[in-house]
């Protein structure tokens, strides 16, 4: 895990030497290791690298790193978990190393820029090819690891953050408006587009391959397309999910340093945990933060798990004050601005504490096998669709009373998806994860104008009739708007940017490939949501407790209401009135939202406001216009 850097095809590339240091610099945090760089001025190329060592910890896997003949070079962010396979199989290539680098270089000599197929693992790569004068750009399947870039000149920048293309000066610190607009919506902005004008985030299962002739970017895997419809029976469905989760696991326990798990007690961390048991000839060290108010300690359902398997298990026990006293560490590690990340920061800081360089994460479980609240809703939804035979009027007086009756955030959804013209994922899935409806974005503009809503506009691409992801079960088709919108551009991102903070590297088991798409084949009777996460349960038999699987979901509840009406009351009030004062805002608009929030409006929850804040923080940070 590390981070890197690199300029390609512009002019002056000799005198690159000092941006490369300074875009080094910003990723420091990413990689303590090892710091190196290269560059061919002829051929306009230059990387940077910053290393984290987990896999041949020797500086024979220091980057960037060059084959033996000096025609390729490499820098690479992430992990081929299949490595020792591939290397069997590459067996004729001259290694000089024993770890996954060079592997990639390996894979290109032979298969070339499709090397990327026979990668198991999470990467984002740049790989020069001095005897063809090309370079390769590539982005994992499912977007674990990031990989951002802006075109300059006839070239390109890129890296693993955005603070280093901020920090190459090649990149104006210009807010780009498309993507302010999504952030407004949804707390986060979708691939491709990023926070800042002219930057881009490589979008996951995609690759640039830059010529001196040409740049071409291109997707070279499609989630939807590598499904295959499971026609198996039950029990072998079941088998096949244990088995591929299993060696799933295995794959991401290949490491040189110490590792662990992170341990909530909910079902999805206790399944990784428990098939770490399984295959682990040692105890598992697992890591879980708990607190002394009850309302939302889940220590003592991980100690049970911890018990159940024998872990090596630390508690890390904080208040709700060391939360608040460790948010403005959180919001400075912030590399692209997010409503959510500080509970992640916390728990990476306190794992990394404890020694551990690596620690594989639950997420993916709910994603994968219907988990969240949309997949029950989206279908009892579909079995309404009766009500699209009454008139919009009808259907919008009915919204109107259900929000008289029982105002809230869940009403205003359901009024706005009565109103729909047609009830399918395109129309009404956009609204389970939105943060402020377009009458609120459009109060806090200055000219009221927004642009369109990226999330319907992702899944008219995704679940169009022509493509293969309608052809899908339709609890598929959900998991695959969870993982092109919320998963790929929140859960992932937030990730590695406050577990990278710490120098912490985080692998998630359920998004190994094979896993992904053979459970987007399966039947939907396998895995309707009558019982939580049905098809996964049913899959690992009793290696979950029963009082597991059925306790009620809860993840990280902290009191951000009381701690932004007081604690924290003065630095929101602050940024809010900054972020009024700037291009584009409507001051007044901004400060009703949050008069809204003051006086308890159950319309505006803290959530609707706090990643206002977070937006004025990091613009100011990063000296954002």
């Amino acid at each position: 895990m590390c981070g890197i850097n690199g300029i390609v095809g512009m002019e002056g590339v000799n005198a690159s030497e000092p941006i490369l240091r300074a875009m080094n610099s910003a990723l420091a945090h990413r990689g303590p290791d090892a710091d190196g760089v290269f560059i061919d001025a002829e051929a306009g190329v230059a990387f940077g690298h910053r290393r984290l060592a987990i896999i041949d910890l020797s500086q024979n896997g220091n980057q960037p790193f060059t084959s033996s003949d000096r025609k390729l070079t490499l820098v690479f962010n992430g992990e081929i978990y299949n490595y020792p396979e591939l290397r069997t199989q590459l067996a004729d290539y001259p290694f000089q190393s024993g770890g996954d680098t060079e592997v990639i270089l390996a894979a290109y000599s032979r298969w070339g820029v499709d090397c990327v197929h026979h990668f198991n693992g999470m990467f984002a790569f740049a790989l020069y090819d001095a005897q063809k004068q090309r370079v390769l750009i590539a982005r994992d399947r499912l977007g674990i690891k990031p990989l951002y870039y802006a075109q300059h000149g006839s070239g390109l920048v890129f890296s693993s953050e955005l603070r280093a293309i901020l920090a190459s000066g090649l990149v104006d610190r210009k807010i780009n408006r498309k993507g302010l607009i999504d952030f407004l919506r949804y707390q986060t902005v979708h691939a491709p587009e990023t926070i800042i004008d002219g930057v881009f985030m490589l979008e996951p299962g995609h690759r640039i391959v830059v010529s001196d002739s040409e740049i071409v970017h291109e997707a070279w895997w499609d989630l939807a397309s590598a499904v295959k419809p499971v026609l198996h029976s039950r029990e072998h469905i079941l088998t096949e999910i244990r088995e591929k989760l299993t060696q799933s696991v295995e794959l991401r326990m290949r490491a040189d340093v110490n590792f662990g798990a992170f341990l909530s007690g909910g079902i999805d961390s206790s399944a990784i945990v428990g098939l770490m048991s399984e295959v682990s000839d040692r105890p598992v060290q697992t890591f879980t933060v708990t607190f002394d108010e009850s309302d939302f300690n889940e220590g003592v359902y991980a100690a049970q798990i911890a018990k159940k398997f024998n872990t090596d298990h630390t508690a890390i026990r904080l208040s709700p004050g060391d939360f608040l006293d460790a948010i403005p560490a959180a919001l400075a590690a912030m590399d692209h601005p997010s409503g959510d990340g500080p509970n992640t920061f916390i728990v990476s800081q306190a794992t990394r504490n404890a020694g551990v360089k690596m620690a594989l994460s639950g997420l993916g479980g709910d994603e994968l096998f219907a988990g969240y609240s949309i997949f029950k809703q989206a279908t009892d939804i579909l079995d309404k669709r009766w009500l699209m035979s009454y008139p919009k009027v009808f259907r919008r007086m009915a919204g109107w009373g259900l929000r008289t009756m029982k105002p809230g955030i869940a009403s205003w959804k359901t009024s706005e998806i009565l109103i729909q013209d047609y009830l399918d994922l395109e129309h009404i899935y956009p609204y389970s994860r939105l943060v402020l409806s377009d009458q609120q974005v459009s109060s806090l503009r200055s000219d009221g104008r927004i642009a369109e809503n990226r999330v319907k506009s992702i899944l008219q691409t995704r679940l169009a009739p022509n493509s293969a992801a309608f052809a899908l079960p339709y609890l598929s088709q959900v998991s695959i708007a969870e993982i092109s919108t919320y998963m790929q551009n929140v859960l992932l991102r937030d990730t590695d940017q406050m577990s990278m903070a710490h120098a912490l590297e985080v692998r998630v088991p359920f998004l190994d490939h094979n896993l992904v798409t053979y459970t987007l084949g399966v039947p939907d009777p396998y895995k309707f949501p009558h019982t939580p996460k049905k098809l996964l349960t049913d899959a690992l038999g009793t290696l979950i407790p029963q009082e597991i699987v059925e306790r009620k979901k809860m993840g990280f509840t902290l009191p951000w209401e009381h701690w932004m009406k007081h604690e924290l009351k003065d630095f929101c009030s602050g940024a809010l009135t900054q972020l009024g004062k700037r291009e584009g805002f409507n001051p007044r608009g901004i400060q009703q939202l949050w008069q809204s929030f003051i006086s308890g409006s159950k319309t505006v929850t803290w959530s609707r406001v706090w990643h206002l804040v977070v937006l004025e923080n990091w613009l100011k940070q990063n000296n954002v216009e």
